[in-house]
């Protein structure tokens, strides 16, 4: 923790270079990512402070939309869309991801019960080709697939790309290599950027 804190000591004695964020945001980009903390959105995409708007979730899940019923994540968002006018989202699943290991193995999480509870919003359980592959690549893949489909649920989201302003982008990021493969809808799989 130690350098942590050494390093938040000095971040803010270079007001000038954040001086002009004060003005306000405007991201392009909205970036739904695992909350796991081997995935760094600003280091993957390289991203300056105000270039991105990120939503971190465990297993990157987005969670049914229910008006009545609103979440912190169906807000962020709805705000990113609506308000930021945000141009893309992109769900970006990673390697060796434990969430989606968890459900793939059908783990015991009874320990863990919110952790147990959050994992049920995962929409359909991951498949996987191998269960023992460490990677758990195939499903994660598979699993950022249904989490852009839940999104597309989300009114604000299908207004958007119905009417051309909005994209929805899926990756698949390798925590062991730094590579990014988005899906590509023309032939059904992840390639490279």
């Amino acid at each position: 923790m130690q350098p942590l804190i050494d390093n938040a000591r000095t971040f803010g004695q270079r007001p000038e270079e954040f001086a002009k964020l004060a003005e306000g945001q405007s991201p392009q980009v909205l970036f739904i990512t695992c909350s796991d903390s081997r995935v760094v959105p600003a280091l993957i995409t390289g991203a300056r402070p105000g270039e991105l708007f990120e939503l971190r979730t465990a297993g990157n899940i987005v969670p049914p939309y229910l008006s009545e019923r609103p979440t912190g994540e169906a807000a962020t968002i709805e705000y990113a869309v609506e308000v930021l006018g945000v141009q893309d989202i992109v769900v970006c699943g990673h390697s060796h991801c434990g969430a989606v290991g968890a459900l793939v193995r059908g783990d015991d999480l009874d320990g863990v019960p919110a952790v147990r509870d959050w994992l049920a919003h995962a929409a359909d359980e991951p498949s996987a080709a191998d269960p023992d592959d460490p990677t758990v690549a195939l499903a994660v893949q598979n699993h950022v697939l249904a989490q852009l489909l839940r999104l597309r649920s989300y009114p604000c989201v299908e207004k958007r790309v119905a009417d051309g302003r909005l994209r929805v982008r899926g990756w698949y990021y390798e925590v062991h290599t730094g590579a990014v493969l988005e899906h590509r809808v023309d032939t059904d799989g992840f390639q490279a950027l």
